[in-house]
């Protein structure tokens, strides 16, 4: 009887042992998961290579690393594929403006928006959350500086075109603290040069054309130091900067061999650093906004050549961020494209060109050769336009962990927004 007992006891021990298991283990996936506390992200330097995906992250990589490099920006332990659609009613393939104010704001708009919703309205964006959190901010940018991703970031307009606009809002409303790039022409009025003169050879159509007055001298009025040059560039000193190195764009947008030129006034590399001096000295930290356009400008003239080439610059700009990064630990560094350009593959040289028949403007471009190798690669473009393909991001710092996976262009504000301030209006 009492080894019965006690058997009956021991069964009665082992069940219910049993049953408190299982439901620990339905507790445990019922249960919303604990949250760990925010990381500390006190500095974001975010590059846009404009309208660079994965083929072209690619191409860069065997023109300058070889089959078995990384780059700089590849070289990151955390990414993810991130969809690029705009909220248009006539097209779903976004163009940069849709796409950067989705990044920058967290809201899908129509094509040509800047930082509007669908109705109009303007959405604040995170680079001015950061602002009013106290931080420093920077736009810097191969493309004019009032050109449609960084403008995103720092104005809001209901159509990309208003580029004098956009200068305006920049130094009066969100009193961005550095902003270099091109598009000289924006911030004087027809008449008025600047100081690169108007219908260069390069580009007679080049001209002043500003809505707003002399915006330089009003940028000068409100503090800002003012550089046309490289070297005025290395000797400005302050905290507000304006640096205006071109008419236009920093580069001459053509087909291979027709006046086509990269070469900027200052490289992008230079202004990143500048950028990066300039803003850590804000000690509640900065938010600053990298730019190389020339690799969308270039998709679209199915120019390789020269894309391969701004990809390299771009490269070495994020090589400059994140040497800053490692030695400033509390530093994210994101790298991501707005959208792709030019439906780009990679073949080898010679093939059969399955884009067309050799009357239309897409067609099979190179060779191009792999560095560190006698082997050589062929783009093949598809397209001279944009395509609703996905685009990598990676990324390095406090944070970046959450950047993995496959989501919409919209989270990446979300995201920056809970790590930066610990929310999300999501």
């Amino acid at each position: 009887m009492f080894q019965s007992k006690r058997r009956t006891a021991l069964l009665i021990a082992v069940l219910s042992a049993g049953l408190a298991l299982h439901q620990a283990e339905q507790d445990a996936w019922a249960a919303p998961a604990k949250q760990s506390k925010p990381s500390e992200v006190k500095n974001v330097v975010l590059f846009v290579g404009d309208g660079m995906g994965t083929a072209h992250r690619n191409a860069i990589r065997l023109a300058t690393k070889g089959i078995a490099g990384e780059l700089e920006m590849d070289d990151m332990p955390y990414s993810g594929l991130v969809h690029t659609n705009s909220a248009d009613s006539k097209s779903f393939i976004t163009d940069s403006a849709a796409a950067a104010t989705a990044i920058a704001s967290g809201v899908k708009t129509y094509n040509g928006a800047i930082s509007v919703d669908l109705q109009g309205k303007p959405v604040e964006t995170i680079l001015e959350q950061a602002k009013k959190a106290g931080k420093a901010t920077g736009l810097v940018t191969t493309a004019q500086v009032t050109d449609a991703t960084p403008a995103a970031f720092a104005a809001h307009t209901a159509n990309r075109s208003a580029q004098s606009d956009i200068a305006k809002q920049y130094i009066e409303q969100t009193k961005v603290d550095v902003i270099l790039g091109g598009g000289e022409d924006y911030w004087y009025p027809a008449g008025n040069p600047g100081y690169y003169p108007d219908h260069p050879a390069e580009d007679p159509e080049e001209a002043s054309k500003g809505t707003q007055g002399n915006l330089v001298e009003r940028a000068k009025q409100l503090g800002y130091t003012y550089v046309r040059t490289a070297d005025e560039l290395k000797q400005a000193s302050g905290r507000k900067l304006l640096g205006l190195f071109a008419n236009e764009e920093m580069f001459q947008q053509r087909p291979e061999g027709e006046g086509d030129v990269y070469n900027p006034v200052v490289p992008l590399p230079d202004m990143t650093k500048k950028a990066l001096d300039v803003l850590s000295q804000n000690k509640k930290g900065f938010f600053l906004v990298v730019e190389e356009e020339a690799i969308d400008e270039m998709s679209h003239e199915n120019n390789g050549s020269l894309m391969i080439k701004a990809g390299q610059q771009l490269d070495e700009a994020v090589a400059v961020a994140k040497q800053y990064a490692k030695r400033h630990r509390d530093t994210l560094v994101l790298v991501l494209a707005d959208h792709e350009c030019g439906g780009l593959t990679i073949e080898t040289p010679g093939g059969t060109d399955e884009s067309g028949d050799g009357k239309t403007i897409s067609g099979e471009d190179g060779p191009f050769p792999i560095a560190r190798s006698t082997q050589t690669f062929a783009l093949d473009w598809t397209t001279t336009g944009h395509t609703a393909a996905d685009v990598p991001l990676t990324a390095m710092g406090p944070g970046a962990e959450r950047f993995t996976g496959i989501y919409e262009n919209t989270r990446i504000h979300d995201i920056l927004e809970q790590l930066l301030f610990g929310k999300s209006r999501r």
